[in-house]
């Protein structure tokens, strides 16, 4: 029956949505097809008719917006990526950092940087190195597990865990200032293990990007530009830094601790049980705790 074929078809649009971090719906039935919201940051309707002229896909929502663009790559698996050869032909050598949680209340903060050599550009193109965004969490896990063997000297990952980002959160007053702190030490790091002399990092404010480095790198040229994960530099920082996010849900998992990505109203659901079951001392190691969403635990 082409109804059933639509609920199978919608079924593993959802899964593969879910598996892309989208907070998705439950599947509803209507008259003449079934439906679900994604979103990360906006809300997006999918729904899959049915009918005489076969089955069709429709997506609502703002096409301007990068959320939209990602779920219509994901449901046709078109999964356009393009390298800046350019741009990386003139930079031959480079280090990309880029960050991941900043928008997530559960789990820590993590800045990855990537010491990129022209020689290695051919490998990480071969092992699928792009956008973490267009890859789902086991596709990370299995690239960023041959990326630490493979190029063990050539990455550094900074985890700040929820406790710890709290008290430098509490220390700086602004997420721009912690991040700027946060991607000077990946940085410094690596430019101390290197001969690079550009560093790229994705732009995640409209501020200049204020380096603590020392004088010894003042030759380094910092560039900060939006979607830098077209740099595939940057796209192997954004995979090591996804990565070691999932380790730390995952861990968390199997504690018995039933957190996820995000910022939804499931995300406040469970928040309120660890609330309950570890106190509101222990909530610091789970949550940022400037988040909007921890008064309404706290006050409820």
């Amino acid at each position: 029956m082409i109804k059933q074929k639509a609920l199978i078809k919608i079924k593993e649009q959802r899964k593969n949505l879910i598996s892309f971090n989208f907070n998705c719906t439950e599947i509803e039935e209507k008259q003449y097809n079934f439906e679900f919201t994604a979103s990360k940051k906006n809300k997006n309707k999918i729904q899959t008719f049915f009918g005489k002229k076969g089955i069709k896909t429709v997506i609502q929502g703002n096409k301007e917006t990068n959320e939209y663009l990602e779920i219509n790559n994901i449901l046709t698996e078109n999964y356009s990526f393009t390298f800046l050869t350019e741009n990386e032909n003139v930079y031959d050598e480079y280090i990309g950092t880029d960050e991941t949680g900043k928008g997530d209340f559960f789990g820590p903060l993590v800045i990855a940087g990537f010491y990129l050599k022209k020689t290695n550009q051919k490998r990480l193109k071969e092992l699928g190195v792009k956008d973490s965004k267009e890859l789902n969490d086991e596709k990370i896990n299995k690239i960023a597990s041959i990326i630490k063997k493979e190029f063990s000297d050539n990455y550094f990952i900074l985890k700040l865990e929820p406790k710890e980002y709290n008290k430098l959160y509490e220390k700086y007053q602004n997420l721009n200032e912690l991040l700027n702190r946060a991607h000077s030490m990946v940085i410094k790091k690596l430019l101390g293990n290197n001969q690079a002399t550009v560093v790229i990092t994705d732009k995640f404010s409209n501020k200049k990007l204020k380096i603590e480095t020392e004088k010894k790198f003042d030759n380094t040229k910092f560039i900060q530009i939006t979607k830098a994960e077209k740099y595939i530099g940057v796209a192997a920082a954004s995979i090591l830094a996804r990565n070691e996010m999932n380790i730390w849900f995952e861990e968390k998992n199997k504690e018995g601790i039933d957190v996820i990505k995000g910022a939804s109203d499931k995300v406040i659901d469970i928040a309120k049980r660890i609330y309950s079951d570890y106190g509101q001392e222990n909530l610091s190691d789970f949550i940022k705790l400037h988040f909007k969403t921890t008064k309404k635990i706290l006050e409820n």
